[in-house]
Parts: C-alpha cells; sequence; structure tokens
C-alpha cells in the first residue's frame, strides 16, 4: 500500500517539476532581479573606481561595488534610525 502512495507521489512531484520547468514566469523575474543588480554593480564600479585616489583605493571599490546593496541597506537604516 505504502508503495503504491509513494509512487503516486514521485509521479506529482515529477508532474510539478516538469510544469516549472516549462513555466517561464520565474526565469523573467529572476532575470529582472539580476540585470537590476548587474546594473547597480557597474554603476557603483564606475563610482568608487572614479573616486579612488590610487590603484589599492580602485581594487577596494571593485570589491565594495560587488557588495554595494549592503551599504544601501545600511544607510537606509541608519537613516531611519533604527
Amino acid at each position: 500500500m505504502s508503495d503504491f502512495n509513494s509512487e503516486k507521489f514521485k509521479k506529482k512531484l515529477k508532474k510539478k517539476i516538469k510544469k516549472n520547468i516549462t513555466n517561464n514566469k520565474n526565469i523573467t523575474i529572476n532575470s529582472k532581479k539580476t540585470s537590476f543588480y548587474f546594473v547597480g554593480a557597474v554603476g557603483a564600479a564606475i563610482y568608487y573606481v572614479s573616486t579612488a585616489t590610487d590603484f589599492w583605493m580602485g581594487a577596494l571599490g571593485l570589491l565594495k561595488s560587488i557588495v554595494w546593496p549592503a551599504f544601501l541597506v545600511y544607510a537606509s537604516l541608519k537613516g531611519l534610525n533604527a
């Protein structure tokens, strides 16, 4: 009896996975978030590198541009006195 239920569960799971793979909604939402992050990272890299005074500050600026959302959240919370 339990073998029948597990087989039935496996079939339902395969159906759901197949349906989610063919459904492109998740892919487009993910690509929009990724493109927003990429554009922000490029903008942050340009800003940090252009304001760098020497090579190592520019290298640090490139690293900062990768984690720019963390700086954004920190500044927002600081501004809200949270």
